[in-house]
């Protein structure tokens, strides 16, 4: 691990450098010269940086976003995408940037809803983005039962990599493997097997990170207070995640997956109310989740509403019939639905690759979900009554292409206590709820038709969600919640951040604090730091 006093001294040059008469160079000129002064690895401009007017640059800023309603012509881009190859180059991206007074935006798999990583809501403030995606190493070490994952790597290259492996280990973590690892595991991470092993953030064992000084820290150097607060208190508040080394968990070399769907016409309403007394306390090696969105009327025009029991069985069909019958003997599952395959192929099957799809294809990090959209979450600790589903199917009717899932809590995300991790939505919860609209053209009146329905139907849920607060997933970004200014006062701050994190959020705000004062990395709902907070509350009182 380098002293802070050596890698301090290596930005000498920088600085005296950037000292220089600047006038006529730009922002990129300024950032590119510092890194290359201060890099143990000397890069052509070409290969790692891409400007606005560069070939390259739209590209590269589309390559790994996944809503495309970021990407409008209305939206500021940034001034600058840097690729790092090491290590060392985010470290000196950090500490150029912050000598620099530019805003450092940190992308390593382009998920995050509200495109934080890649874009900025402020028309006026300059950003460079820093892409991870070029640090994408994985090493498995069966022996101690635990893998290191650079942030760059998708969730779905790490699953591969364990797979070619072991056919008997797995990792706890998402469902959508183009997630990029470093983003995902700092809000939470939730899979198919969070009933069993709790989410990606519980299962962390140690971590990488750049903090605001450019000193690179692992757990040990970083205190027990910082682990914390970086496994599920959102990405982008504490540093630039490097890599995260994971726990291992024994998966059998069989599971069983199925996909029944029920139309209204099929008594889903009736169905879907069993299943939310069920979902959170059916067998722990069971994950059955609900998908749900309009479908066409067979032979007719009409519309009705689908609902799709998407699940997966950590063992064998004949076990998976017996715990079905004896919990949710209602949805008629049969043998003819189950399908029984390798863990790595049902982490396809549930990506919803086509059958027979080689595993391989989670190498190429590609994402099958690319579009303009606005999602919301809430959680739900009282089962929704009939009548509460027959008016949320009115809502989705109404509605072109909106998408819900409901996701089933309970098991293991049920004893792990709710200050454990910044992650609070534990014991009590039944099922998380993600909403989602869908549109497929670049025009602001269809952006707004469809914004305004999503907020209606949350609207609507309210009377069902949980309440005080209404908790929300951090995973799962929504700037309706609230968003930082200038100077965030802490209500401002706790409009969001108790609905991501109830009572952790204070603790959050402490680390933040300590870890990084000058609130260098900051976005528009990071953590803030308490001197902002108290300065903007005095300045209120006086007015």
């Amino acid at each position: 691990m380098e002293s802070p006093t050596s890698f301090l001294l290596t930005l000498t040059l920088a600085i005296l450098a950037l000292s220089l008469p600047t006038s006529s160079q730009t922002i990129q000129d300024k950032f590119y010269q510092c890194i290359t002064l201060n890099s143990e690895l000397s890069i052509p401009f070409s290969t790692a940086f891409s400007a606005p007017d560069n070939a390259s640059f739209t590209a590269l800023l589309e390559s790994s976003a996944q809503n495309l309603r970021c990407l409008v012509s209305a939206v500021p881009k940034p001034e600058l995408i840097f690729t790092p190859y090491t290590e060392n180059h985010v470290q000196v991206a950090v500490t150029c940037a912050k000598d620099l007074g530019v805003q450092l935006r940190v992308r390593s798999g382009g998920h995050d809803y509200e495109g934080l990583s890649y874009i900025s809501t402020a028309a006026n403030e300059p950003f460079i983005v820093l892409d991870l995606s070029r640090l994408r190493a994985v090493t498995v070490d069966l022996k101690n039962n635990s893998a290191w994952a650079q942030a760059g790597a998708t969730v779905g290259e790490l699953y591969y990599r364990i797979s070619q492996r072991s056919k008997t280990h797995g990792y706890a973590a998402g469902l959508c493997p183009s997630l990029g690892v470093g983003g995902h595991i700092t809000g939470g991470a939730y899979g198919t097997m969070m009933r069993k092993y709790g989410l990606g953030a519980d299962n962390v064992i140690d971590a990488r990170i750049v903090v605001a000084d450019g000193r690179i820290l692992d757990r040990e150097s970083m205190g027990e207070d910082l682990f914390w607060a970086i496994r599920g208190g959102g990405g982008a508040s504490f540093g630039v995640i490097l890599a995260w080394k994971v726990k291992l968990v024994p998966v059998p070399e069989t599971v069983t997956v199925f996909t029944v769907p029920k139309t209204l016409e099929q008594g889903a309403t009736q169905i879907l109310y069993k299943w939310q007394h069920i979902a959170d306390n059916i067998d722990d090696d069971l994950f059955v989740r609900v998908i749900i969105q309009p479908a066409k009327t067979t032979g007719k025009d009409e519309r009705t509403v689908m609902t799709l029991y998407n699940a997966v069985f950590l063992g064998r069909a004949d076990r998976l019939l017996q715990v079905m019958q004896q919990s949710f003997p209602e949805l008629g599952l049969t043998k003819k639905d189950c399908t029984e395959m390798s863990w790595i192929q049902s982490v396809l099957y549930i990506a919803g690759f086509p059958g027979n799809t080689p595993p391989e294809i989670l190498l190429q990090g590609k994402s099958l979900f690319k579009n303009y959209f606005k999602a919301k979450s809430d959680f739900v600790r009282t089962p929704i009554p009939e009548e509460g589903l027959q008016g949320l199917w009115k809502k989705l009717l109404e509605e072109d292409s909106p998408l819900m899932i409901f996701n089933p809590y309970g098991g293991m995300m049920s004893k792990i206590p709710e200050s454990e991790i910044p992650f609070p939505h534990r014991k009590g919860v039944i099922f998380m709820i993600q909403y989602l609209s869908l549109w497929n053209e670049d025009k602001p009146e269809t952006a707004a038709k469809h914004v305004d329905w999503i907020r209606r139907l949350y609207n609507y849920m309210a009377a069902y969600a949980s309440m005080f607060p209404r908790e929300a997933y951090i995973n799962y970004r929504d700037l309706d919640l609230g968003v930082n200014t200038n100077a965030t006062s802490f209500i401002q701050a706790s409009s969001w951040g108790t609905r991501y994190f109830k009572d952790n959020f204070n603790r959050l705000v402490e680390v933040k604090t300590k870890a990084d004062p000058d609130d260098f990395f900051k976005h528009e709902q990071s953590i803030p730091t308490l001197p902002l907070m108290k300065q903007s509350e005095e300045k209120s009182m006086m007015h």
